[in-house]
Parts: structure tokens; sequence; C-alpha cells
């Protein structure tokens, strides 16, 4: 069984950061990329936020120019799933979806979170194309223009304030009679001039030619007074809630109730020595590249400074 001396799961930003600091540190990393190479941004286009790009630049080659330069360094990059840990003891155990075994003396948890979608076949085919799950990433590109906002709860209503603040008209598309957000967000949609909430509206279908031109919305589904129409817009964003991808690691870490990993304060120690986490599978709140990268230098940093005070 081969071990490793740092073991890094998953490949964002928060973990390609990760391996860069360890392996600038002088300790052997190995990334597992996972089930999405790149992470998450890899499922949008122009990113425009991240510094050091005053122009933008394509989400696929900034993933692809940290993953260079985790390699640059000399850091391995499997192309696995790990699906199964052991970190009752270390060195830990970590088994991948291949069959291979191995123990790790350090792990470094970035496995992301995952937007939840409806599960429209159109959500998939205008990816990145109109459909988004993070108004902060790409509701610059919807200025003065029509979107959508499909939830109820906080998130969806933060979602759409920010959104109107750019675009000319924001729809909120609520499946329930009411919104199950707190009273001062409810106020801020309610009372935007911007804003109209769309209550028991549910999204069957997305239209457009080259892109997102509009849904195909139905009104009270399933009632004697249902009602099906088209309402046109430019941008589609989902704000349901995201799932961390953090199932693995329940039996031994610490989360919440969604599955975000706890961490020890503002570092990135999850109270198993050794072992720590990175990015957005313990980041319920900003979600964002920069922020996940940052937090992969500190998961690094506590790697390095772990392994030297053994």
């Amino acid at each position: 069984m081969e071990q490793i001396k740092c073991l890094v799961l998953g490949s964002g930003p928060a973990g390609y950061t990760a391996a860069i600091y360890t392996q600038r540190a002088g300790i052997p990393t190995v990334i597992c990329e996972g089930l999405q190479p790149g992470g998450q941004l890899t499922t949008t286009t122009l990113v425009e936020n991240f510094p050091g790009f005053p122009d933008g630049i394509d989400a696929n080659d900034l993933m692809e120019r940290m993953r260079k330069q985790a390699e640059n360094y000399g850091a391995k990059i499997w192309s696995k799933i790990a699906v199964k840990t052991d970190l009752s003891a270390a060195p830990y155990h970590i088994i991948f979806d291949d069959g291979t075994e191995v123990t790790a003396e350090t792990l470094i948890i970035a496995t992301g979170a995952n937007a939840k979608y409806l599960g429209l076949p159109d959500e998939t085919k205008y990816k990145g194309m109109g459909v988004s799950a993070c108004a902060t990433c790409d509701g610059f590109f919807y200025r003065k223009k029509t979107v959508a906002v499909v939830g109820g709860g906080d998130t969806a209503c933060e979602e759409a304030t920010y959104l109107a603040s750019l675009a000319e008209k924001v729809y909120m598309i609520v499946r329930k009679p009411y919104l199950r957000a707190s009273q001062i967000m409810q106020d801020r949609v309610v009372n935007h001039p911007k804003i109209e909430i769309l209550f028991e509206t549910n999204t069957t279908g997305l239209y457009g030619e080259n892109g997102v031109e509009g849904g195909h919305l139905v009104y009270r589904q399933g009632q004697e007074d249902e009602r099906k129409y088209d309402l046109p817009f430019d941008g589609f964003f989902l704000a349901i809630g995201h799932k961390p991808n953090s199932d693995i690691f329940k039996p031994w870490i610490k989360t919440d109730e969604t599955g975000y990993i706890l961490t020890e304060g503002k570092t990135p120690r999850t109270g198993i020595p050794g072992v720590f986490a990175a990015g957005d599978v313990a980041d319920p709140t900003y979600r964002q590249a920069v922020i996940a990268a940052a937090s992969g230098s500190m998961a690094g940093i506590e790697v390095e400074k772990f392994l030297s005070d053994k």
C-alpha cells in the first residue's frame, strides 16, 4: 500500500493552491482530481473577479494554469475519485474508485460543494449559456437585462437583491405560496421595485436559440387552476442550495446539518491531527474562487507546520 506524505482530495482553486504551498515547502504531494477536475469553477465561462487578470480569464484556462503550477513544483495528479476513508488513526486510509488504497500522513479535504439544480435537461443544455448558480460570479453579464432566480430562502433573496443592482428586472420563481427567508430578507425583495415574486410557480423547461431566452413556467402545477405560460428572460439563476461533497468523511469529521465541514476558528483544522479542510466544502457563505484559493494556502501552511512540529 502506497504511503503519501500529503494527499489533497479535490482539484479546484483550494486543492491546487494547497498543493502549490506544500510542494514549495518540500512536502511530496498527490492531488486527487475527483469527480470534476478543476472544480465548480469550470462550469462557468469568463472569470472577471479573480485578481491579476484585468480583462478577465476563461475559467478553464485559469484552472489549467493552477494545475500546471502545482505540477511544476512537483505535485502528482491522479484522475481518481476517493470513495471511502478511515480517519480513525494516522496514517489515514483512503480507498479510490479504481480499487487503489493508500495511507496519508496528512490530508487536505478540498472536495468542494455542488450547486443543487432542478434536474431539467435544459439546465445542462444551457449551462454557461444563461444558466448559473452564482449571481456574484455571473451577475455582471446581465446588466440592464432580465433574469430569473429560483428559490425562496435567504440565499435566493440575497441573489435576487444582488442581481437587482445590475439587471433591469428580476423574477423570483418560488414553488411555495410563501418565502422561507428571514423576515428582513423577505422585506428587501418584496419592497424592491425591480423584483417580482412569482409564487406557486415551477419551471418545467428553458428555451432559446444560442442561449437562454426564457422559461416554460407552470402556475399551481397539478391543481384545477393550473396555468402554463412562457416567460422571457436572459439569465436563469439557481438559488436552492448547495451540497458539500463531504459524505465519505462524516463518520470521522464534524459537519453542520447541511454537510459543510466544521473547522476550528478561522483555521482549516478539522480537529483530527493532520487533516484539514479548504474551499467550498467548508464554506457555506462565500463560495468564491479567490477565497477558496486563500483557504487552500492556509491548509498548505498548516500541513507544513504540522509536519515540522512532529
